[in-house]
């Protein structure tokens, strides 16, 4: 079955354009230009991935990927005109997994959507890295347990919702307690693909993880930042 992609975009010549172009690519590809077209497709399809503008009329596209990811786990990537740094990591913190700035390039942009794809997919399999418990497929640290095959993370029996980023930044730790991982390192982990230094992804996903799993997040006691080098996973596992 076919990969189903929803291109959100306001603007008809760039939504014909990016439509059309995935469609040549062999996904299934819908269109919606406003809020009300979107949540119509989304109650009536499983869309896998959702190409979503910044700038839509109405209710724009951080106020919809804040919503949507509430309420799942689509990859999103945004589709953003605005050159300033600070929105992309105001979508990143609202549960984006990807931004890419207009003007883009499709070739780009499609390498982007096949690594969020890829990652949508490593949500079903386990890394080979891991060897889980013989008696039970899930890892322990505290008062936690992250089931990989099944993406489940609990705490005391409670589950706590996970994005796909966010799992896989949790895989990586997993299957490396007690190594230093870099920025550089964590981004290959998750994404294999090449990034720009300075990005600040991993950091937001990081902060993302430890408010979910810290019992004080400014003190953490599991996603340790070591300075100048990156994060360590500190917790014990069993």
């Amino acid at each position: 079955m076919k990969q189903h992609i929803l291109v959100v975009e306001d603007e008809a010549i760039t939504r014909t354009k990016l439509v059309g172009y995935f469609q040549h690519e062999g996904y299934q590809v819908s269109e919606a230009q406003d809020k009300s077209e979107f949540d119509a497709i989304m109650a009536k399809h499983d869309i896998d991935l959702v190409m979503l503008d910044i700038n839509l009329p109405g209710e724009d596209g951080l106020m919809i990927t804040r919503k949507l990811r509430a309420e799942s786990n689509v990859g999103i990537i945004l589709v953003t005109g605005r050159a300033d740094t600070i929105d992309k990591i105001v979508g990143l913190e609202m549960g984006a997994d990807d931004y890419v700035t207009k003007p883009f390039e499709l070739r780009e942009l499609l390498v982007r959507v096949k690594n969020l794809l890829w990652r949508v997919s490593l949500a079903h399999t386990i890394p080979a890295s891991i060897e889980p418990d013989e008696d039970d497929d899930a890892f322990h640290f505290g008062a936690w347990r992250f089931d990989i095959p099944r993406r489940k993370l609990t705490k005391d029996g409670v589950p706590v919702k996970l994005t796909k980023a966010e799992y896989e930044i949790l895989v990586a730790f997993v299957a490396h307690p007690g190594r230093v991982l870099s920025r550089d390192r964590l981004l290959n982990l998750i994404d294999h693909r090449v990034e720009d230094p300075n990005d600040r992804t991993i950091d937001v996903l990081v902060r993302r993880v430890r408010n979910k799993i810290e019992s004080n997040p400014k003190d953490p006691q599991y996603l340790v930042t070591v300075h100048g080098e990156g994060y360590l996973f500190a917790a014990d596992l069993n």
